[in-house]
């Protein structure tokens, strides 16, 4: 199964070059150039993990993963930034965060903490799966 992935970042030559190495290798890629949209294509779609670039005018980074982490908490979020501060990641991780990366980011590492999301998220989407079926056999006392 390929990972479906939304890239969001407002440098629009960097989303193609990425997303066009991603679909390469075999992942299903969205992209969006604001965290704004990026929020909007995530109530519409479901994805396996977001890429969000930390730095963007408007809605930034970390306000996007905050209000991502508070709609769709099984979400996996990376973090890709060209300015990293330990603070920023540090709080980045505490707002429920994945990973963090430095730009450029290498592909091959990259694709290894998608691979690792999806497992995690898929883990999640599970669990709660198992939860609503044990609510619901106890509610209805079969």
């Amino acid at each position: 199964m390929s990972e479906k992935v939304l890239l969001v970042d407002d440098e629009v030559e960097f989303l193609d070059t990425l997303s066009e190495r991603m679909r390469n290798r075999g992942m299903e890629v969205s992209t969006s150039s604001s965290g704004a949209e990026a929020l909007k294509k995530v109530e519409q779609e479901s994805y396996d993990v977001i890429i969000l670039d930390l730095m963007m005018p408007g809605v930034d980074g970390l306000e996007a993963l905050k209000i991502l982490k508070e709609k769709k908490p099984e979400l996996q979020v990376i973090l890709l930034t060209g300015h990293a501060t330990v603070e920023k990641g540090i709080e980045a991780m505490k707002l429920g965060a994945m990973d963090f990366l430095e730009k450029p980011a290498d592909l091959s590492q990259l694709t290894e903490k998608i691979k690792k999301a999806q497992a995690k998220k898929m883990l999640i989407v599970e669990k709660q799966t198992e939860e609503k079926i044990k609510k619901l056999l106890e509610e209805k006392g079969w």
